[in-house]
């Protein structure tokens, strides 16, 4: 059975309670085939001390989401994910409102996933453009 957008987005959201996800109150709002979407909300919690989002808050993001997206790919009952690196480069400044970070795959690979990270603000400014690496590796038995 396959769940519906909104099942899937529940489940996905209801699994990130009580982790940096929550404490950051980053949500998974969208996908498709070969996306998924987050956002973060833009408040003083994480603010760099002059008041504009803080580039680790949004590497957070970009982490968050891109390894969400590399769990969807794999078969998770023999594999897990980690973030080998990740690359971020702030292109604007955000005070207030939300974020959207879109996850896309560049590459596919059995063992290593390479995903574009695109964030931006509530009028699809372009804040900060990442790059994930990730690995599956195989699970203890």
């Amino acid at each position: 059975m396959q769940l519906s957008k909104e099942e899937f987005l529940k489940q996905a959201n209801e699994i990130c309670k009580n982790t940096l996800l929550e404490t950051l109150e980053i949500e998974m709002v969208d996908f498709g085939e070969d996306f998924i979407i987050a956002r973060m909300p833009v408040t003083p919690k994480v603010h760099q001390p002059d008041g504009v989002l803080h580039g680790g808050a949004t590497a957070a993001l970009a982490e968050s989401v891109g390894s969400f997206a590399s769990h969807v790919f794999i078969d998770l009952e023999q594999y897990f994910v980690r973030g080998i690196e990740i690359t971020a480069n702030h292109l604007k400044s955000v005070r207030e409102g939300y974020v959207y970070a879109k996850a896309s795959f560049l590459h596919k690979g059995r063992t290593t996933q390479l995903l574009d990270i695109r964030v931006t603000d509530e009028a699809d400014n372009l804040i900060s453009i990442c790059r994930l690496s990730t690995i599956a590796l195989p699970k203890s038995k």
